[in-house]
Parts: structure tokens; sequence; C-alpha cells
């Protein structure tokens, strides 16, 4: 059952690489503004998934200790490193309009590396419990959607068609089915291998909410939208919250 669970959760994943194509259909200004809200729910889902779900089991599982707090910190400079890693397609910006080739590689290579280590993730958390994998998919498939819908259209900048925007996206999120399956081979030999990814887990998902999709956030400075992306912020906890019931 839990293969089967890792597996259609990984496949869900992957699949949201096909978000971008509902952009089309949306002008810059509407687009932004859904970005933004959903931005604001990933926030929520992902700290709540820290808070309440991730930490929880990895004191419980590993201990309030030392390794659990350097596992921890892993997690957050392995996402840091990541994305230094995509972002070094931003050097040299004035030469910017003659690098969109670059771009689309780096882009590419970047997600492929991203959507491992998520399906890694997702297949570490079910392997702990079944109610862990629900909630760590749930908060990777709310941070992907923005994600996708903005690496569609880097891709579609760069120069790529549609098609093949989507045809290069779909394959670079095909890699979460191949992380997820490297740890359910290796987590059959090595029964603690689950355990020590959650704090992994909670590591870079602190890092993604924090100074990676934050600052996002913090730009938007009128009164009535900050009050729309804290309640989207809220929102995300609560839904966090009530999946407790599950356990």
């Amino acid at each position: 059952m839990i293969v089967a669970l890792t597996l259609g959760s990984v496949i869900l994943v992957s699949l949201l690489s096909l978000v971008g194509v509902v952009t089309l259909s949306l002008n810059r200004q509407r687009l932004q503004k859904v970005l933004i809200f959903l931005v604001a729910f990933a926030v929520g889902a992902l700290f709540g998934d820290i808070f309440i779900h991730l930490l929880p089991e990895s004191f419980e599982k590993i201990g309030a200790n030392l390794t659990t707090s350097l596992l921890i910190i892993g997690g957050f400079l392995m996402f840091f490193v990541l994305e230094k890693f995509i972002r070094w397609r931003h050097v040299g910006s004035a030469a910017e309009e003659k690098r969109l080739r670059p771009v689309v590689s780096m882009n590419l290579v970047g997600d492929a590396a991203h959507n491992l280590i998520d399906g890694m993730l997702i297949a570490a958390s079910f392997m702990v419990s079944i109610p862990i994998g629900i909630t760590t998919t749930l908060a990777i498939v709310l941070h992907e959607i923005p994600q996708e819908i903005g690496d569609f259209s880097i891709l579609v900048h760069g120069g790529l068609s549609v098609r093949k925007a989507l045809s290069f996206n779909l394959l670079a999120s095909v890699m979460a089915v191949i992380g997820a399956v490297i740890t359910l081979l290796i987590g059959e030999r090595f029964e603690s291998f689950a355990s020590f990814l959650l704090p992994v887990t909670a590591g870079g998902f602190i890092y993604i909410a924090g100074p990676d999709l934050i600052p996002e956030l913090q730009q938007e400075i009128k009164v009535s939208n900050s009050v729309w992306q804290f309640s989207a912020i809220l929102l995300g906890v609560v839904i966090m919250a009530l999946l407790t019931f599950l356990e």
C-alpha cells in the first residue's frame, strides 16, 4: 500500500508540470494575483507541515538532539545550494538576451534536480507513516503549482514552443518518480533511512517557505491584498492542522 500511495503521489506531482498551459488564458495582471495567492497558501501549508507534522515526528523518531538539528540545517543548506545552481543563469544580466537558450537548459536541469529531491522526500515520508506522507505531498503540491507556472513561462520565454515547453517540463518532473523509487529501494534495506530524511525535509521546507517565498509576498504593500495573503497563509496552516486528525 505504501508503494502504491508513494507512486500515486509522485505521479500527481509530476503531472503538475502541465499546469502552465492554463495560464495561457489569463492576462498578466490576473495571473499575478492568482500566483500571489497560491504562493501565500503554499507558505502556510509548508510551515504547517514543518511545525505540526515533520518536526514533531522527527523528534519522536530520532530525538531532540544534535543529529536532528544538523539534519534540519543540512536540508536548509541543500536547497540553498540547489537554488544557487538554478540562479547561475542570471549571471551577466547585460547579455541576457543572448543567453536565452542557456536559460532553458539551466532551468530544466535545476527543475529536474529539485523534482528528484521532492520524490525522495515524499517516499521517505510515506515510509514513516501514511498521514505524514499525505501532508508532505500536499505541501509539495501547493508550492509546486506556482513554481511550475514560473518554469513554463521561462521555457516559453527561452524560445521553446508551448508544446515543447510542456513536454520538457513534464520530462523534468518525471525525476520525482525516479527519486521515489530510489528511496523505496534504499529504505527496504535501511529502515532508519526514511526517519532521517524527515528533518532534512523540514529544513528544505523552511528554506522554501522562508527566504524563498516570503520575500515575494513582502513586495505587496496594499492593505487589502496583504490581508488576503495573510488569510491564505492562515488557511494553509489550518488545513495542515486539520490533517492531524488522520493520525
